[in-house]
């Protein structure tokens, strides 16, 4: 069974549950994917979270970035799933780990990681997601 971890902003738990559905019903393990966190309790626990979720990364076979739209950017990607993509490119390019990096939608040139992400297409380390048929 392939295993994913899905990334991307916790305040889209909407989206969020609609692409565990897709990958539940392509038969993959969902290691983790964005959580919503109480606010009085974000301090105490982020630490721990953000540890397992960089950890999952490390033991999936795909990373997808679902960079819907938010904050009227076509494709947002935040500073967080940014870091996520990257340490999954680090994965793969230092270890050699044999890990997909598909992001939903090619992210608009107003999204700040614009530029590396239409790069890291063009070499082939990162792929657009396609919708198996």
């Amino acid at each position: 069974m392939k295993k994913v971890v899905i990334a991307g902003s916790a305040k889209l738990q909407k989206e969020i549950n609609k692409w565990l559905k897709i990958f539940e019903s392509k038969n993959y393990e969902i290691l983790d994917y964005p959580r919503k966190i109480e606010q009085e309790k974000f301090i105490e626990l982020y630490p721990s979270i953000h540890k397992t979720f960089f950890e999952r990364i490390t033991k999936t076979d795909m990373l997808f970035i679902m960079n819907e739209d938010k904050n009227g950017k076509y494709g947002y990607i935040g500073a967080e799933a940014f870091a996520e993509l990257t340490f999954g490119l680090a994965q793969k390019l230092v270890y050699n780990k044999e890990i997909e990096l598909v992001i939903l939608k090619m992210p608009s040139q107003d999204v700040q990681c614009y530029e590396e992400v239409d790069l890291w297409l063009k070499l082939g380390w990162i792929k657009l997601y396609e919708e198996e048929k």
